[in-house]
C-alpha cells in the first residue's frame, strides 16, 4: 500500500464508534464510516508501519446487515450513519462494541447487561442546531446538516426523521423566509456574510419551543416580519421564544457575543421524571428526553438506596440526575463547569421544591478541594473528554462506598475505569443505553463498588 492509492477492501470487523476494520497483508486498515460486511473502494490517506487508514470513497457491495433506509437526506447528510440498519442491529453493534472497548481495557468479572433501546426511534430529538451554507459552491442557500465528509456542504434537510415535524416545518419557513429575501449565508472560508445557525429546541413532553437564529453583525436588519411569519406557523408545540445571538467568533459553532429576545422568552420547559426544567438557550440537556428517563432511571436502579445519604453530582449540567436522586437521598451536591447550567439546575431545584441541593460552578479539579461534606455515593456524569485523570484521582480519595459512572464516550470511559480499578474499587455492572438511534453514538452506565471499607 502507498499513500494516495485507491483500492478495494472487504469490512471484516468494527471498532467504536464507527470504524470499519480490514486487512491488508495482515496489517489493519480502518476506514471511518463502514459495515462489516461491505465491500468499499478507498483512498488510503495514512500508511503507518502498525496500521493504515482509508478514506471511503464508494460503497461496491452492501453488507447482509443493511436494509431500507425511510429518510430521503440518509446518503448524503452527516447526521445519521446507521438508518440503513435494522434497529435491532444497531442495538446488538454498539452493545458489543462497548463491551469490547471494557475487556480490551481489562475490565474483568463484571455483569453486562446488553442495552436498553430509546422509547422512541424516530422523533426523538429536542434540539437542533443547522448550518446555513450552500450545496455546491456558489449554489443556492441551504439550511441543515453538513454533507457526510465535505465539511463545506450543507444538505437542506426539510425531511429529517430524528426531529419531529415542528422542527422541519420551522427549517423550511427559515430558509424560504431568508431565500426570498436574498438575505446571505456566513462564509466559513471568507468569514464574510450574515447567516450562520438557526437552534430550534422543543420540550418533548411540554411541547414548548424555544427558536434562535444565529447571525453576524455583518448586516443590522429588521427582523419583525420573519418573527411574524414564525408566529403563523401551523404547529403541534407552542413557540414560547424566538431570538437573535450575534456571534462574530470564527469558529463554525453556535457561540454568543449578545442575545436579543425578539419575541417571547429566552427559555422554555422541558420534564423528566416528574420534575420541571427551565431550559436556556445554551443550557447543556439530554437530546433524548424520553431516553433520558431510561438513562436516568437505569441510574438510579443501580443505587442500592440513597436514603439518608449524601450524593455528590460531578459534571452535573442543569443538575437532572441529582435532583431526580434528590427525591431521596440526604443532600445532593453538583458541580458544574458552565455557570449558565449552574444557574438553571438551582433555579429548577427551588422551582421543583427541593431544598437539599446544592450546585456549585466551576472546574470539578478545583471546586471538589473546596467540599466539607463526605459523599456515600458520587455520579459522575462527564462530557465525551471523560474525567480528567488529576480530578479522578481526587474524587476516588473520598473512598465513596459506590460510584454511578454515566458516560456519553465508552473509549474515554473504558481509559476511567483503569485508574478506577488501580484504586480499590471494582466494576460490578455495566448497561448500555441508546439515546442515539441511527447514530454510532451510545450511552453506558457502570455501577463501580469500593471493594474494602
Amino acid at each position: 500500500m502507498k499513500r494516495g492509492q485507491i483500492i478495494e477492501l472487504q469490512i471484516q470487523d468494527m471498532e467504536f464508534p464507527s470504524k470499519g476494520i480490514s486487512y491488508v497483508d495482515d496489517k489493519k486498515v480502518y476506514v471511518k464510516n463502514t459495515l462489516k460486511g461491505q465491500k468499499v473502494k478507498v483512498k488510503i490517506i495514512k500508511n503507518k508501519r502498525e496500521y493504515a487508514e482509508g478514506k471511503l470513497i464508494d460503497i461496491i457491495e452492501r453488507s447482509p446487515l443493511e436494509a431500507e433506509f425511510v429518510c430521503p437526506h440518509f446518503e448524503k447528510c452527516g447526521g445519521c450513519l446507521r438508518q440503513n440498519v435494522p434497529y435491532e442491529i444497531q442495538l446488538q453493534i454498539k452493545s458489543e462494541l462497548v463491551k469490547k472497548l471494557l475487556d480490551e481495557a481489562g475490565i474483568e468479572d463484571y455483569e453486562f447487561l446488553g442495552i436498553k433501546p430509546s422509547p422512541n426511534m424516530y422523533g426523538y430529538r429536542n434540539k437542533m442546531e443547522y448550518s446555513f451554507g450552500d450545496e455546491i459552491k456558489g449554489g443556492e442557500m441551504t439550511l441543515g446538516m453538513h454533507q457526510r465528509g465535505k465539511f463545506y456542504s450543507i444538505i437542506t434537510v426539510n425531511q429529517c426523521k430524528l426531529v419531529e415535524d415542528d422542527f422541519n416545518v420551522i427549517l423550511d419557513a427559515t430558509l424560504n423566509y431568508f431565500k426570498d429575501k436574498n438575505i446571505p449565508a456566513y462564509n466559513n472560508k471568507t468569514h464574510e456574510g450574515y447567516l450562520r445557525h438557526l437552534v430550534v429546541r422543543k420540550g418533548i413532553k411540554t411541547g414548548e419551543i424555544l427558536i434562535s437564529l444565529v447571525t453576524s453583525t455583518q448586516l443590522s436588519l429588521d427582523l419583525s416580519e420573519f418573527v411574524a411569519k414564525l408566529k403563523t406557523l401551523d404547529l403541534d408545540g407552542e413557540i414560547k421564544g424566538i431570538l437573535h445571538i450575534f456571534n462574530d467568533k470564527l469558529a463554525d459553532a453556535v457561540q454568543a457575543d449578545k442575545i436579543e429576545i425578539l419575541w417571547g422568552q429566552d427559555y422554555f420547559y422541558e420534564e423528566i421524571l416528574g420534575l420541571k426544567f427551565k431550559i436556556s438557550p445554551f443550557s447543556f440537556f439530554q437530546t433524548n428526553s424520553l431516553g433520558a428517563e431510561v438513562l436516568y432511571n437505569t441510574a438510579l436502579e443501580f443505587i442500592e438506596s440513597a436514603d439518608d445519604k449524601t450524593i455528590f453530582d460531578l459534571y452535573c449540567g442543569t443538575g437532572t440526575i441529582g435532583q431526580i436522586a434528590a427525591k431521596k437521598a440526604k443532600k445532593v451536591i453538583g458541580i458544574e463547569i458552565v455557570k449558565e447550567a449552574v444557574d438553571a439546575a438551582n433555579e429548577n431545584a427551588k422551582m421543583n421544591g427541593l431544598n437539599n441541593c446544592e450546585f456549585i460552578a466551576g472546574d470539578v479539579l478545583e471546586k471538589i478541594n473546596e467540599l466539607k461534606d463526605r459523599p456515600d455515593i458520587i455520579i459522575l456524569d462527564p462530557p465525551r473528554a471523560g474525567v480528567n485523570p488529576k480530578a479522578l484521582e481526587k474524587i476516588l480519595k473520598y473512598k465513596a462506598k459506590e460510584i454511578i459512572y454515566i458516560s456519553c464516550n465508552p473509549k474515554t470511559l473504558a481509559e476511567n475505569l483503569k485508574q478506577v480499578k488501580k484504586a480499590g474499587y471494582k466494576v460490578e455492572k455495566v448497561v448500555c443505553v441508546d439515546m442515539f438511534p441511527h447514530t454510532a453514538h451510545v450511552e453506558s452506565v457502570v455501577l463501580i463498588k469500593r471493594k474494602h471499607s
